[in-house]
């Protein structure tokens, strides 16, 4: 049987780092991927999205920004450690970044089935985003929390963006409960939410 347990957050950020990641990969990237890279943070920080969920994800079948969602087939989506495959789902998405992934759509470099292709291909890989991420995580200079303190620009990866997901919910917009984090996450329980997020739960 397949397993996979999500381990309690190590490192995560706060809303305004986020926001200086986006304006430093804009300043930092050639121009013609400064759109994409921006859009792509965006996209994490606003979905929870795991990478590999992100890079499967193609213009034509999965993104409707009319109606402001990204529709997840059960496909990319991470087995549960029951192995009870998830089901199809759609997230919403924030207006912000349906105005940011309209801007990067309406003028991309390349034309490619895939929402984020790369240079060297149609899709981006894994390690490549982790690469976007951190670039523009030292390019910020962004500090992020740790369980032991403040960590180091290059501590930053693409789930470093799902677990702030998680610290937005709880301790910046208000109303939310793990309930709201788990769905978001789409975590196959609430025990999984509580064990990895408890601890950014401000008391």
């Amino acid at each position: 049987m397949q397993t996979h347990t999500e381990e309690k957050a190590t490192v995560w950020l706060k809303p305004d780092q986020v926001g200086a990641m986006r304006s430093a990969t804009v300043e930092a990237s050639a121009t013609y991927l400064a759109t994409r890279n921006d859009a792509l943070i965006a996209t994490l920080y606003d979905t929870g999205l795991r990478v590999s969920e992100a890079i499967a994800l193609d213009v034509e079948d999965h993104v409707d920004l009319d109606d402001g969602v990204i529709a997840l087939p059960a496909g990319p989506q991470k087995d549960y450690p029951t192995d009870r495959s998830p089901s199809y789902t759609e997230i919403g998405l924030a207006d912000e970044t349906v105005r940011t992934l309209r801007m990067y759509l309406g003028g991309r470099w390349k034309e490619s089935p895939a929402l984020w292709p790369s240079r060297q291909a149609d899709r981006m890989s894994t390690e490549s985003v982790r690469n976007v991420v951190r670039a523009a995580a030292v390019a910020a200079d962004v500090r992020p929390m740790t369980l032991t303190g403040r960590g180091e620009p290059e501590d930053v990866t693409p789930h470093t963006l799902r677990h702030s997901v998680a610290y937005r919910m709880l301790n910046v917009e208000d109303g939310n409960t793990f309930y709201d984090v788990r769905n978001r996450l789409r975590h196959a329980s609430i025990q999984t939410t509580e064990r990895v997020y408890d601890h950014i739960d401000r008391v």
